[in-house]
């Protein structure tokens, strides 16, 4: 098996026997801090180690969001900008083309780090914080198709079934389907409720959707523009920016049982296949701000 412990190269010439260390890395290397040697940990003193790392990592964890900002100030500055493409994709796709993002799918954040989320001023609809299919195999549907020829609808004038629905903890939907959060098994469950029974759709493994949110909203711009048109053509300008970092996994949880975090189905079979562009999860606009740990930062770009 080998030896599993390790000694940290010239340990002795900052540690003692008996004190008290904290490990922990930072841009990529392991870092050891003596928490029993009051003056390295002293955040009094501006030339202490501890403080001296800290507005290191403060300056690096600010620079690709001040790097952003500016972009963005800079687009706002110049005025309205000519609208990519049509309908609720289309400020999203202006804002991200101006900053010479392509777009795509990916998972990831849109910049650097730092998820990019836009709508129109006036619009107060809910916000997509991700997509994330259930755990097929631990639900008692087993794919998309099951669930939209069980719960969906016919649509004659387009060919097609749907199951295009949003649904929430709070009551069931026209389709009977609600979800009921468990804390104790760390689930989220989606039930259908017709009449007096009550039976399992799919599930989701709590701790599958917190991984989900950190990593795409680890830090957040939320951008407002207002929607623009004129004989010219059609345009957005772009008014606020509200930037949430650090997402709360137990915030989630809460605001889920609560109704203020919502799924949407959106699974569409026709003769040839099946395709689901969701299930999307997605907080009302007055409630982002509790889903993030600290007070966000609100730019005004008028």
């Amino acid at each position: 098996m080998g030896d599993p412990r390790f000694w940290p190269y010239k340990l002795s010439q900052f540690a003692e026997p008996d004190n008290v260390l904290a490990v922990f890395i930072n841009d990529r290397k392991l870092n050891f801090l003596n928490l029993s040697d009051e003056e390295s940990v002293s955040l009094d003193a501006t030339t202490s180690p501890l403080e001296e790392m800290l507005t290191s990592m403060r300056l690096s964890y600010d620079q690709v969001a001040n790097e952003l900002l500016a972009k963005l100030q800079k687009i706002s500055a110049a005025g309205p900008i000519p609208a990519v493409g049509f309908g609720d994709t289309s400020v999203g796709a202006t804002i991200e083309a101006a900053l010479g993002i392509k777009i795509n799918s990916d998972k990831a954040p849109d910049y650097k780090g730092i998820e990019i989320k836009s709508k129109r001023q006036q619009v107060t609809t809910r916000n997509t914080l991700f997509a994330q299919v259930p755990n097929w195999k631990l639900s008692e549907f087993k794919n998309a198709r099951e669930m939209v020829e069980e719960l969906g609808y016919d649509v004659p004038e387009k060919k097609c079934r749907k199951l295009y629905c949003t649904v929430s903890t709070q009551r069931p939907n026209p389709q009977g389907l609600i979800l009921d959060v468990d804390l104790d098994a760390k689930v989220l469950n989606e039930l259908v409720q017709l009449h007096s029974d009550s039976r399992s759709v799919c599930l989701w493994q709590l701790p599958k959707l917190h991984v989900r949110l950190q990593r795409k909203h680890r830090e957040t711009f939320w951008i407002t523009a207002e929607d623009i048109t004129t004989s010219d053509g059609h345009f957005f300008l772009l008014k606020h920016i509200n930037h949430t970092r650090r997402p709360s996994s137990q915030q989630f949880d809460r605001l889920l049982e609560i109704g203020q975090i919502t799924v949407d189905h959106l699974i569409k079979q026709t003769s040839k296949r099946v395709t689901e562009k969701g299930p999307l999860f997605k907080i009302r606009p007055n409630a982002i701000d509790e889903l993030f740990l600290g007070l966000p930062k609100l730019y005004n770009l008028s």
